[in-house]
């Protein structure tokens, strides 16, 4: 008996035939990337839901259905955004954490940790730019703004904790200070400043950023 989950329904662009699954995820992956350009052109609070369903080629129905609301939608965006695509695999569970936890050298740790942090603000930055702007008029962003920067503060706690179980960590320095001392000092808004007023590259913000990380969290050797 063909199970109905799985019947196939409707030809991809190549050919092939898709589940229904298949197709719900290629329309939510069409809702993102279509709202993922009208926040961008248009800012949160200008962006209609109806315009992007009509970019998406979907009806504005299908819309609420899959993201309920535009600050879910912005949600789901900023998700995507952050790891790159739309798998079900959180952000630290990537590969590239992976390498990072598998690292010895601490200075290592903080190189690989900027690399990958700056692969992240590439992608989201644009976007944050859009949520913090509407954060006065928006107290829904307003408070996911707030998490947001709560999240990023705890996986920072994630990068001291590695450094400190290698004695890496300054003396007198515990694993909250290193933690609040990089997430101040990599975080968006700090990137925003840098990239957007003080005129930085990506590139100049990771490789100024590391050296910054490396002289205020590492011992040296002249440290007792």
């Amino acid at each position: 008996m063909t199970n109905r989950v799985n019947r196939t329904t409707k030809p991809d662009s190549a050919g092939q035939r898709l589940t229904r699954a298949e197709q719900a995820r290629a329309t939510r992956r069409r809702i993102v990337a279509a709202a993922a350009e009208q926040f961008l052109l248009h800012g949160y609070g200008s962006t209609l839901l109806d315009q992007v369903a009509e970019r998406a080629g979907v009806a504005v129905q299908t819309v609420y259905f899959h993201f309920g609301n535009k600050r879910t939608l912005l949600k789901h965006v900023m998700d995507v955004a952050a790891v790159g695509d739309d798998e079900p695999v959180p952000l630290l569970e990537r590969p590239w954490f992976r390498q990072i936890q598998e690292e010895g050298d601490p200075r290592r740790i903080i190189e690989l940790w900027l690399v990958g942090g700056r692969e992240i603000m590439d992608r989201v930055a644009p976007l944050m730019r859009v949520m913090r702007g509407a954060t006065g008029t928006e107290p829904e962003l307003a408070a996911q703004w707030e998490t947001n920067q709560q999240q990023t503060r705890s996986a920072y706690g994630l990068l001291a904790q590695l450094l400190a179980e290698r004695g890496a960590l300054k003396p007198g320095m515990d694993v909250e200070q290193a933690r609040d001392i990089a997430f101040t000092v990599s975080s968006v808004e700090t990137y925003l400043q840098f990239t957007d007023v003080c005129g930085w590259t990506p590139e100049q913000w990771q490789e100024r950023t590391t050296a910054i990380l490396t002289a205020s969290l590492l011992r040296t050797r002249g440290d007792s």
